[in-house]
């Protein structure tokens, strides 16, 4: 099949989406804890109703996309992820939160799924590994911008800003929930995706033998083996710690160092996602000179020392530190998933969605951090991180893959 550039496009589009709609909650948490007079506790509920989808959907949906096809799913994902948004930018409260939350979530586990395969046929194998790493540049960039459109609405709704835009919103969102208006923008990007989806046309996807989800014999054979486990607990580790930190930084911020979660908190969120996606070119580079064990190990003990000096340091330092942790966190991901990978000899398929389903692990850390904070405050609750990181670090010591990573032995043989 010949690249169709239009529908590689359209996948970086998704990703952009998925970041875009996932990765905002962190900085939004402060004000729904102020307009819902919330608990620590309580909030801790809010990432777990989204990423506990994760956990629910991620190996359904690899077999729904055998059964029904791609474009079926991702249309169906945007139309869930639109009807979590429209209900609680219509009906603003927590219940509703919670249940739009876990729609939006349910959507993007749907996507994640659906969409690695699909951009492997639609801009060709031999570009998969180039196209995969742009796709993380989008989705990365999505993660950086949310926060700051979350920041521009918050100090334009209800300022006495004339715009057209603005005064729409006026109309729609309640003048102590300006934050709000951030919903109605997630409803309208998930109904323009869902227009453009059911526009587009997509290819036949023929799954390799390693993205097939498999039979209940595969999985009852994995899940008897130590090293799918373990890694799985990885990637619980993992998205546990990026969330345990991303939720709360914003909160604990404005906690201890009066900082406005509107304005500063934002930038320092969309800085901790900016030094993340800027980590994994990086990574990209470090993979090529070192075992990727050895770079684990390092970026691991790394975000050790960030979070300690965020947690424990001056307010400026906080500020600086909290996007720091992101950086160290960039190359964590992509390095546990090939571990693993290369670890068991098939299988991949039904191995991945095991794997995707660890992202539930964002759902059970930053509840934790939330019921220890209403126990021993939030600074004290944070700590529970370097459990997890604790975890991501003894991969790169009892690691031992079936086939290493390939490696160049000086720096300028990167560019032969």
């Amino acid at each position: 099949m010949k690249r169709n550039s239009l529908l590689v496009f359209l996948i970086f589009i998704i990703f952009f989406v998925i970041s875009f709609l996932s990765n905002i909650l962190g900085p939004i948490i402060p004000d729904i804890v102020d307009s819902f007079e919330l608990s620590i506790g309580l909030a801790g509920f809010l990432p777990f109703a989204f990423f506990v989808s994760y956990g629910v959907m991620s190996i359904p949906s690899g077999i729904m996309a055998e059964k029904y096809r791609e474009k079926k799913v991702l249309f169906w994902a945007f139309v869930i992820a639109f009807a979590g948004a429209l209900l609680f930018a219509i009906i603003p409260s927590f219940p509703i939160a919670l249940t739009s939350l876990f729609l939006i979530g349910i959507g993007m586990a749907m996507l994640q799924v659906v969409i690695n395969p699909l951009l492997r046929v639609a801009g060709g194998e031999e570009n998969f590994a180039f196209n995969s790493v742009l796709a993380q540049l989008f989705f990365g960039g999505a993660s950086f911008l949310s926060p700051l459109l979350y920041s521009y609405l918050v100090r334009h709704v209800h300022s006495g800003d004339g715009s057209p835009l603005i005064s729409l919103f006026n109309g729609v969102v309640p003048a102590d929930m300006k934050w709000v208006s951030l919903y109605w923008v997630f409803a309208l990007v998930a109904l323009l995706m869902v227009l453009v989806i059911g526009l587009v046309r997509f290819p036949a996807v023929e799954l390799r033998d390693d993205e097939r989800m498999g039979t209940g014999e595969t999985f009852r054979e994995l899940l008897s083996n130590r090293m799918v486990l373990l890694f799985f607990l990885g990637i619980f580790s993992y998205v546990g710690t990026e969330q345990g930190i991303a939720n709360w930084a914003s909160k604990f911020l404005q906690t201890y160092h009066d900082v406005d979660p509107a304005t500063t908190g934002a930038s320092v969120m969309s800085y901790f996602w900016g030094l993340l996606t800027i980590g994994c070119v990086l990574g990209l580079v470090l993979l090529k000179l070192f075992d990727s064990r050895r770079v684990l190990i390092a970026f691991t003990a790394g975000a050790v020392v960030a979070l300690l000096v965020a947690l424990f340091g001056l307010k400026e330092t906080a500020i600086y530190a909290f996007p720091i942790t992101g950086f160290f966190a960039s190359v964590m991901w992509s390095i546990i998933v090939s571990l693993a990978l290369n670890s068991v000899p098939n299988h991949h398929g039904t191995f991945s969605g095991i794997l995707c389903s660890g992202i539930a692990g964002g759902a059970i850390v930053p509840l934790i951090i939330g019921g220890l904070g209403e126990l021993v405050g939030l600074r004290m609750a944070m700590l529970f991180n370097l459990l997890t990181l604790g975890y991501i670090l003894s991969i790169g010591l009892w690691a031992k893959p079936l086939v290493n990573n390939a490696t160049v032995s000086s720096f300028k043989d990167l560019f032969k």
